[in-house]
């Protein structure tokens, strides 16, 4: 299978909430609740969610973690109307604004978290060094990363199928492009930040689909680099991809696929 014109160029698309929570939103939630209570921040705690999307994690933790407030950012308008749509209340606010550089006073939140989004903020140290920065003396600076390299199993055997017909998806691959999204570089990233006892732990949730179509139809949407891919192709080529893809996947007799999704969290203390 051959690469489309500027197949290098395909942008990593963040406009659709809707589009976005069958794909990735549905599994963030799972990692969210196991993250949340690893971290254990207090009861009436004051929160930041960096690049919150279309609110997963802000949502787990106004409904599991007892927060006075949550305070969720990121740059997609579309995906910060979503949230505000989906998740409501007094103790709740989404906005606009840059992980890089956070409009937001020095020292005012008990705990700043970041989902799923570091790997794409052009310069992670950057946002790392604002969690910190608004986080109070003894507060928790958190983040979880998909392992794209590893057991984020529903995007490895997209990618696996995707490069044996077309060795140029490699330059796509989210394991080949985010090597940040390992152990080692992300207790590297947050030490440097100057945060004290940096413990990293993965986090592996069961992904249970209930069909074929469960698992494909959500990379139809082009939310994501995988799904931007899987959109630039030709209707002939995707369908070869969706066929090559089916013939490598566990299915069950049931016709259910279950697979697991590995996420890398990393925790520390400013």
């Amino acid at each position: 299978m051959k690469r489309d014109e500027n197949l290098s160029k395909i942008p990593d698309n963040w406009a659709s909430g809707e589009r976005y929570e069958p794909y990735v939103g549905r599994w963030s939630r799972l990692v969210a609740a196991e993250f949340l209570d690893w971290l254990s921040v207090p009861i009436n705690s004051r929160w930041l969610d960096v690049g919150c999307g279309t609110g997963a994690l802000s949502e787990t933790i106004l409904h599991t973690a007892s927060p006075a407030t949550v305070t969720g950012i990121d740059h997609s308008q579309a995906y910060i109307n979503f949230a505000r749509q989906k998740i409501t209340g007094n103790r709740i606010t989404f906005n606009v604004g840059s992980a890089e550089k956070l409009e937001l006073s020095d020292g005012i939140f008990d705990a700043a978290v970041s989902g799923l989004v570091l790997n794409f903020v052009p310069h992670p140290e950057k946002a790392v060094a604002e969690m910190r920065r608004v986080t109070v003396s003894g507060g928790v600076v958190a983040t979880y990363l998909w392992d794209y390299a590893g057991k984020m199993e529903l995007m490895r055997y997209f990618w696996d199928a995707a490069i044996s017909l077309d060795r140029t998806a490699l330059e796509l691959d989210e394991g080949r492009r985010f090597p940040l999204c390992q152990s080692q570089p992300l207790e590297k990233l947050f030490s440097s930040a100057g945060l004290r006892n940096v413990e990293v732990r993965a986090i592996d949730v069961d992904t249970i689909f209930s069909s074929f179509e469960d698992y494909w139809n959500p990379f139809l949407g082009g939310q994501g680099p995988a799904p931007s891919y899987a959109m630039s192709l030709t209707q002939e080529k995707r369908n070869e991809l969706r066929d090559h893809i089916r013939n490598r996947l566990p299915i069950a007799e049931d016709g259910y696929i279950r697979l697991t999704a590995r996420a890398w969290g990393v925790r520390g203390i400013k």
